[in-house]
């Protein structure tokens, strides 16, 4: 019966499982780019910024404008000349329409638009630059939540394979004191460590949920979603990693940003200093105006002109109130603290690319150790077990080897995780997480 038992929980937990979804790390990535609302965000302020990057918003365009109108009135008149002759005129109509359609142009302004369309240019390059940011940091968390969700599900099904060690170990030292093979002592601490083992695997599966659901929020999908995790890691080759230390520099979107803000406060101070020569501009209108009087005392009772013009015109501020020279001070300050942001920037990458990538190389070194040290745990755990069937070493020594092989079992899993994430955090400071991603 028991049996029978074992055999219908073993497939009811088969059947489950495999009714929950898998999820790989892949789709994990594509589910957070599609659904972070922090990306979405950036993406939407970027778009803001491209649109006034945009020749539309250049200044290189003329500028046409239009104007129509009619007037009517009706009035009551009374005149009086110099010559004593009076007369009055009642429901005097008149009419007045007119439409004009003017056209300005800019000839030249010391390539004052040539500057600022530049400046926006960068600051839309910029900003894309700071979307890519955005992405990196979230697929950074991502894979640090993801592989928390993995290292979590790892440790939980290891300390049930040790609690299923403590129940066998349990149920055997029962039936050695009902036979009078055992001590009571020695079944109490088998209850004992069956307790504490259980109370580490309840611990375990409540961190596993709340770590999913941790996921579940960077991802944006329902909190409550379950799955199973493919835990497969993959790590990249020495020679890419030297490779990717070697180009980081070059890669590094931070160091990418401080660039372009060097570059966006030089164009602000050339498109001010631009401001200190004229501008020479272009005009040009059509004109059309009908004018109707009933008064019959006026010149005319018609009146109806159309027309072109057109000129040229010059306008120089030459001096407006001291703003223009305050403006050009204080975008030189801003020049000189873009550089120094800059430097002061690549000061920080360098320290940490250089303690990433030693962090990196040593939990590799670390997970290599932690292997050996399972190996040698699991091996002392076998030989313990076989004496231990056989009554040579205590219950206590026992427990001992089982509890070592369970911290060698998880040092080796949490080894893995953290040598992956230090990876992908040298990824990142490299400009390399998302290409890595795909």
């Amino acid at each position: 019966m028991r049996e029978s038992f074992k055999i219908f929980i073993v497939i009811l937990s088969f059947s489950l499982s495999n009714g929950q979804d898998k999820l790989t790390v892949n789709d994990a990535v594509k589910l957070a780019l599609e659904n972070n609302l922090d990306i979405k965000i950036s993406e939407n302020q970027n778009e803001i910024l491209k649109n006034n990057a945009s020749f539309l918003n250049s200044g290189y365009l003329p500028r046409v404008s239009s104007r129509f109108g009619f007037n009517k009135s009706n009035q009551n008149i009374e005149i009086e000349t110099p010559n004593n002759l009076s007369g009055k005129l009642d429901n005097m109509k008149s009419e007045n329409s007119f439409s004009n359609v003017s056209i300005e142009y800019i000839l030249f302004d010391n390539n004052g638009r040539k500057f600022n369309y530049k400046k926006s240019k960068e600051l839309s390059n910029r900003s894309g630059l700071e979307v890519k940011e955005v992405i990196e940091n979230t697929l950074l968390q991502l894979y640090t939540v993801f592989y928390e969700v993995c290292r979590l599900s790892e440790e939980k099904d290891i300390v049930k394979s040790s609690l299923e060690i403590s129940k066998s170990r349990l149920e055997r030292n029962k039936i050695k004191f009902d036979f009078g093979q055992s001590t009571k002592l020695e079944l109490l601490n088998a209850e004992v460590d069956v307790n504490t083992d259980s109370i580490r695997y309840l611990n375990a599966v409540k961190n596993l949920s709340n770590a999913k659901r941790d996921l579940n929020l960077v991802m944006n999908i329902d909190l409550n979603s379950d799955y199973i995790l493919d835990k497969e890691i993959v790590y990249n080759s020495a020679e890419n990693i030297i490779n990717f230390y070697e180009n980081a520099s070059k890669n590094n979107t931070k160091l990418k940003i401080y660039a372009k803000s060097v570059e966006i406060s030089d164009f602000e101070l050339k498109s001010i200093r631009s401001t200190y020569l004229p501008t020479v501009g272009l005009n040009g209108s059509y004109d059309w105006n009908e004018s109707i009087n009933d008064n019959p005392y006026a010149f005319f009772n018609k009146n109806i002109y159309d027309g072109i013009s057109g000129g040229i015109n010059l306008r120089w501020d030459i001096f407006n109130q001291g703003k223009r020279i305050t403006a050009n001070k204080n975008a030189k300050v801003m020049l000189e603290n873009s550089k120094i942001e800059k430097e002061k920037a690549y000061l920080m990458f360098q320290k940490e690319l250089n303690n990433s990538y030693e962090t990196y190389n040593n939990n590799l070194f670390i997970l290599e150790v932690q292997e050996q040290s399972l190996n040698t745990s699991n091996n002392n755990f076998l030989r313990n077990l076989e004496k231990y069937d056989i009554g040579i070493v205590s219950s206590i020594e026992f427990r001992n080897a089982q509890l070592n092989l369970l911290n060698a079992k998880l040092s080796r899993n949490s080894a893995r995780y953290e040598a992956k994430l230090s990876e992908l955090y040298f990824l990142k400071i490299s400009g390399k997480i998302i290409e890595a991603s795909f």
